[in-house]
């Protein structure tokens, strides 16, 4: 006898119509191909109801020390899926220039591996790229072959360059941003072989783990 399938509630926080649905199809209309799209499943709708009355990125911050998933990926086909065995990296910038600071992030248990950071007078561009390479230098210091999600394709390009390609002036004030660069980029011309880059796909998967939840 077939199993019968437990019902699951979808709460959508940012979506065309945010709310809590009771169908996979109902909540993909909502999320699918909306940019930034905030949703998760819940196994009762009083759980849905709860997380509903709360911000976005207040329930994600507690669920990642619950070591839960806050996006809903098991939902997509299997190709269309993040690898969650991967480390995520991400930067925030209180203006242009301003206070940047970066981090990497487990994506499989949320927890936060580095931090750096707040540098005065930085760019999140330059938090970007040197958010990657730390990470890629931390993977190869731990023997880790797993890959590194950016959503950054500036940061990206620039790795493939071995050159942060920066518009920014040194000061006195971000002095310490530019001795960073200077040992990221000497990094990149030293280790030829590093981890595989993957881009992550915010349209689909939501805001990168790494996020600071600032938007």
């Amino acid at each position: 006898m077939a199993k019968e399938k437990k019902p699951k509630y979808y709460v959508v926080w940012k979506g065309r119509e945010t709310g809590i649905y009771t169908s996979w199809d109902a909540c993909k209309k909502q999320v699918d191909g909306f940019d930034g799209a905030q949703y998760k499943s819940f196994p009762t709708q009083q759980a849905a109801n709860l997380a509903f009355q709360q911000n976005y990125f207040d329930f994600v911050a507690a669920n990642k020390q619950a070591n839960t998933l806050p996006i809903t990926w098991d939902e997509l086909p299997i190709q269309q899926q993040p690898v969650k065995d991967a480390l995520a990296v991400d930067a925030a910038c209180s203006g242009n220039p301003g206070k940047m600071e970066y981090r990497g992030v487990d994506v499989l248990s949320g927890a936060e591996l580095f931090r750096q950071g707040p540098f005065d007078e930085g760019t999140n561009n330059v938090g970007e790229f040197l958010a990657l390479v730390h990470g890629l230098a931390l993977l190869k210091k731990m023997n880790s072959h797993m890959p590194v999600y950016t959503d950054s394709m500036n940061a990206i390009a620039w790795i493939k360059q071995k050159k942060c390609k920066t518009k920014l002036e040194r000061t006195a004030n971000n002095a310490v941003i530019f001795d960073l660069i200077a040992r990221a980029e000497k990094w990149l011309m030293e280790n030829s072989n590093y981890n595989t880059i993957l881009k992550w796909e915010t349209k689909l998967w939501g805001e990168i783990p790494a996020d600071f939840g600032r938007k």
